[in-house]
């Protein structure tokens, strides 16, 4: 049996040199720099992506924005979920305007969810319960219009179903 040479490794034999701690550097840095560039263009395009498309901003008027501050100052995401971010104690309301026949009966939609709100707590036994907060008739129609608009915002057919 031949033994082999110990002089050199392979690689050095076949005119292949080892990299220096420059070329480790450079490559290091230039991957680095690549792909920091691709998540910085990723990360625009994701935002004109929800600017442009996903977000229906033409719609966001005043009672909009008051209803989602209503939904903050509430703190209604300790309890429910809006597009899935939030609690699981209550129903998910990014739907809730479809649930509640909105697409067919705008009116009646409205008046169903105001209603609730006012109904609330039911104090059926042993049946979790919403606090009620006493919003006043326009607090009521901002959240209102509120959940109209999160129904809008394009989810990419998110949730798969209307049941919330």
């Amino acid at each position: 049996m031949a033994m082999r040479s110990l002089s050199a490794p392979n690689y050095l034999r076949r005119g292949l040199a080892m990299q220096t701690k420059s070329a480790a550097r450079n490559i290091f840095y230039g991957g680095s720099l690549f792909f920091l560039l691709i998540f910085f263009g990723l990360t625009a395009h994701s935002h004109m992506y929800i600017v442009n498309t996903s977000t229906n901003q033409e719609t966001l008027t005043e009672a909009v924005a008051n209803g989602k501050k209503i939904w903050e100052d509430k703190s209604c995401v300790n309890c429910h979920s809006i597009l899935g971010e939030g609690a699981y104690y209550a129903p998910e309301l990014g739907n809730v305007w479809v649930r509640r026949g909105g697409k067919d009966d705008p009116e009646g939609a409205k008046t169903f969810i105001k209603e609730w709100m006012k109904a609330q707590p039911t104090g059926i036994e042993g049946r979790r319960q919403m606090p009620q907060f006493h919003l006043t008739e326009k607090e009521l129609d901002d959240l209102v219009e509120f959940f109209k608009w999160v129904n809008t915002i394009d989810t990419n057919g998110w949730p798969p179903n209307d049941a919330g």
